[in-house]
């Protein structure tokens, strides 16, 4: 049993990964069982190229990144399982013990975190309740999202990115899914309210 399987391997779902992955040290998170299905074949990050982006050199490939983010989760939080090359088809159950098939397998988890593209149609099983169109794309894109409250979709099931019905920007994708880590972190230090930094002061 997982305590948070992260959906999507681009912008924002590597984010809310990396900032999980960096309270790995705190009490409430030490012993959390972390994983991220990394697919990322049908990624907008495969045709972008960035020089707005705060803290990225101008120039820098989307598809660069999109490797290199991968890279850094696993050699700075190995302790985070990735999942590569596997493809959610199907969510089942509820808060705590959900259910998530894939083409090749089944995952059990308390939560989870879906951040893939926004692209129609939402081929997820289990979710189309939630899907509506997109609220901030222009409508001939033909763009969706889940509908959500500040990223909940509903009760253990989480929405980062442009699916949580942000604009496709890569800084709002990365605060889109670092948004939803401190969340999750508040919940599993029984509601305190966390933010997780690294500093150079000893």
């Amino acid at each position: 049993m997982l305590d948070v399987l992260i959906i999507g391997g681009g912008v924002s779902g590597v984010s809310c990964a990396l900032l999980l992955g960096s309270a790995h040290s705190k009490p409430f998170a030490f012993d959390k069982k972390i994983a991220l299905i990394s697919h990322q074949k049908a990624s907008s990050l495969q045709d972008a190229l960035f020089n707005n982006a705060y803290g990225i050199e101008a120039g820098k490939l989307g598809s660069e990144l999109l490797t290199e983010s991968v890279a850094h989760l696993s050699s700075v939080y190995p302790h985070i399982q990735q999942i590569p090359n596997e493809k959610v088809l199907k969510i089942e159950g509820e808060n705590g013990s959900f259910s998530v098939t894939t083409n090749k397998n089944i995952y059990q988890t308390k939560l989870i975190v879906i951040g893939i593209g926004a692209g129609n149609p939402f081929t997820i099983e289990g979710l189309e309740e939630f899907v509506v169109p997109h609220q901030k794309t222009n409508p001939e894109k033909n763009r969706i999202q889940l509908r959500n409250h500040d990223h909940l979709v509903k009760d253990g099931v989480y929405v980062c990115g442009v699916l949580a019905g942000w604009r496709s920007q890569l800084s709002i994708a990365a605060g889109s899914g670092a948004a939803v880590a401190t969340d999750i972190l508040t919940l599993w230090n029984g509601g305190v309210h966390v933010q997780v930094h690294d500093s150079t002061k000893k």
